[in-house]
């Protein structure tokens, strides 16, 4: 096979992975936690041992649809962060940013940080295993910003991922919480989240030749 046949063979390979990936968004948009195998095999127009073929099991297709979405988000919350807005306008935006995300789509938010609400056929799907990377994933990359952006001083490497982290499990929880009880509005939410952090946040100076914050 030329490296022509085995490019094409890539593309279409690529193109229907994505068309399996739109087709379970669109069940999981229907059924939040509940989605199964099966109701996203059939969306598809396929068997279940074909979908098996692409992604293994329930695993590796939550792992594959947990990675379009945040990928999403990321690009979301980077383009709040680089906003041309003060630090603390720009803090509250990212703070929206990602709580919007969940408020627009339950459904998914409940599939990703709640699968063990599925379905009694597919128990044994293991919530921390696979939401737990997730969170890691979005502590870091929120971490590798601070600190290319702000001056923390000494043992900034470590602070900065301490903040990371922190951030996201204070976004993580809080916006759980919210989504599930509604106790204020969206923006009454942000301010208090934000007035939490704001301190440190406030006192830091951008870090000389980053692009500030």
């Amino acid at each position: 096979m030329d490296t022509t046949q085995r490019t094409e063979q890539q593309r279409s390979a690529d193109r229907r992975r994505r068309e399996l990936l739109e087709a379970a968004d669109r069940v999981v948009l229907r059924d939040g936690p509940g989605a199964s195998m099966n109701a996203i095999a059939a969306e598809a127009g396929i068997t279940k041992p074909i979908l098996y073929r692409h992604f293994g099991d329930k695993g590796g297709l939550y792992a594959a649809l947990a990675k379009r979405h945040t990928d999403a988000l990321l690009d979301s919350l980077r383009a709040a962060l680089d906003a041309p807005a003060e630090r603390r306008e720009r803090v509250e935006a990212t703070l929206d940013t990602y709580l919007a995300a969940i408020e627009a789509r339950p459904q998914v938010y409940r599939f990703l940080m709640h699968p063990a609400e599925g379905s009694p056929s597919e128990q044994g799907f293991d919530v921390g295993k696979h939401s737990a990377p997730l969170l890691r994933r979005m502590g870091e990359e929120l971490a590798q910003v601070i600190e290319e952006r702000l001056d923390l001083g000494p043992g900034s490497h470590q602070l900065a991922r301490v903040w990371g982290h922190g951030i996201v499990g204070m976004m993580h929880a809080a916006g759980d919480w919210w989504l599930g009880e509604r106790p204020c509005s969206r923006a009454e939410l942000v301010r208090s989240l934000a007035d939490l952090l704001w301190g440190r946040l406030a006192a830091a100076g951008d870090k000389v030749g980053g692009p500030g914050f």
